[in-house]
């Protein structure tokens, strides 16, 4: 092999590898391959997120069923899109945002991009960058291989991917602005004020100043451009909700909630310097009641959450938190009733459904383990791709002596873990031990849905 065709090859390949980042699920957050994503459920954030999002989606003629969102642990501000309707926020974006406001005009602009369809032609966008990078090259490469200028060839192979590069930002940069359109278009349809992009937009042009390396990843996923927050600018002065109060309660929600992110992701020290005791506001104490909880100090965490349930008795989530804190401190017995205060307060929250019924499993009397049953039932509405719940239902069978029906959820779990062999042995034992009826008929689905030849290439057999 010439050194010119190795050295081509090699940029080529580096294009290639350049779009393909682009194009994988999690590029959008600008991270590196080899970086663990951290991804979290919390019942309060999942419920403040579709609070306001929902709204949006339906605005924008979109099913919120049809989009899946992700809370992602990460500092940096953040949110994007990826194919298949799937929405990721940054807990970051959560905790540095200054109001309410902000974490709705990001979502207002994704939900464009999930009503324009971006993601779904970004795909081919891609694949012409790609090729003209690569045509490019090549054409770069013969002019050279004929001078025989070894500077030329790079120069030529760079400059095609520098051009092909400027169109795919270029069409970047249109569907960020197709978005921002979109996005005050769905705020001024529900009444609310649009100033939370323009304060967003105008926080991130500090991040033109910044090094690559340095910027959020939210500026460099979302070209900004001055001319974006004079178009968010100028909307605003004609608008007639430009000044709109936020509906009752979101920014009361969004308080308590970045509270709770600050709480459990930050270390304890930087909680209490970020709330001081001076401050007695009820996030400030949530947010310290939480740092107690993780410094270890069960009693004063517990004391400090009775006092915020004294005055908010019908909150889920205070109640929830107290359960979490008793449960995780090794006190099972106790953390049973506020974990049922809190299920009976939001019971089309699978995360706290789910929280209760671990409760009742670690207790294991049988009436609680039928009752875990139940609140696994509940929660497999919504979660019925989640491994976790499956295993929690084969623990419950298997305590109250059903190992049938253990192995059934034993199959299901081991079939979306990816685990072919295990889920086919297991659901054919339980298919051999089941009666008739729709349990057996599940366990030969699971059978023939992990059998070699049904199985998606690639996937464990």
């Amino acid at each position: 092999m010439s050194r010119s065709l190795a050295s081509k090859l090699v940029v080529i390949l580096v294009v290639l590898a350049f779009f393909a980042a682009l194009a994988a699920p999690g590029s959008a957050a600008a991270q590196s391959a080899s970086q663990r994503v951290v991804t979290i459920r919390d019942a309060e954030t999942e419920n403040l997120v579709r609070r306001l999002s929902h709204p949006l989606f339906r605005t924008a003629g979109v099913d919120p069923g049809l989009v899946r969102t992700t809370l992602i642990q990460n500092r940096a501000i953040n949110a994007f899109v990826s194919t298949g309707n799937r929405l990721f926020i940054h807990t970051g974006l959560i905790q540095q945002a200054g109001s309410v406001r902000e974490l709705i005009g990001v979502l207002a602009h994704e939900t464009g991009h999930i009503a324009g369809g971006h993601l779904a032609r970004m795909p081919e966008e891609m694949r012409m960058a790609m090729l003209r990078a690569i045509g490019g090259m090549l054409l770069g490469g013969v002019a050279a291989a004929a001078s025989g200028d070894s500077g030329a060839l790079a120069a030529g192979m760079l400059g095609g991917q520098a051009s092909a590069m400027g169109e795919f930002y270029a069409f970047t940069r249109a569907q960020e602005q197709s978005a921002d359109q979109a996005a005050v278009t769905y705020l001024d349809r529900l009444g609310w004020s649009s100033r939370g992009l323009e304060s967003l937009l105008i926080k991130l042009l500090d991040q033109e100043l910044l090094a690559v390396g340095r910027q959020d990843p939210y500026f460099r996923t979302h070209p900004l451009s001055r001319d974006r927050l004079e178009f968010a600018r100028q909307h605003i002065s004609q608008s007639r909700h430009a000044d709109a109060p936020t509906p009752p309660g979101f920014e009361d929600s969004f308080a308590m909630v970045r509270a709770k992110l600050d709480g459990f992701i930050d270390a304890p020290a930087s909680t209490w310097r970020r709330y001081p005791p001076s401050d007695l506001s009820t996030p400030a104490r949530y947010a310290r009641a939480i740092a107690q909880f993780r410094s270890g100090r069960i009693a004063e965490a517990v004391a400090m959450v009775d006092a915020l349930i004294a005055e908010a008795p019908r909150s889920p989530w205070l109640h929830e938190l107290k359960g979490q804190i008793l449960f995780e401190g090794q006190r099972p017995a106790e953390a049973l009733a506020p974990y049922a205060q809190a299920s009976a307060l939001a019971p089309d929250e699978a995360m706290i459904r789910l929280s209760h019924a671990r409760v009742l499993i670690e207790l294991g009397q049988p009436a609680m383990l039928r009752q875990a049953l139940g609140e696994l039932e509940a929660t497999m509405r919504t979660e019925r791709d989640s491994p976790f719940v499956w295993r929690q239902v084969a623990i419950a069978q298997g305590r109250l002596g059903n190992m049938p029906q253990a192995d059934l959820a034993l199959a299901e779990e081991a079939l979306l873990l990816g685990d072919a062999r295990s889920a086919r042995t297991l659901a054919t034992r339980a298919e051999a031990a089941l009666p008739a009826g729709p349990q057996r008929l599940r366990a030969q689905d699971l059978r023939n849905a992990a059998a070699p030849e049904n199985l998606p290439q690639g996937r464990g057999r």
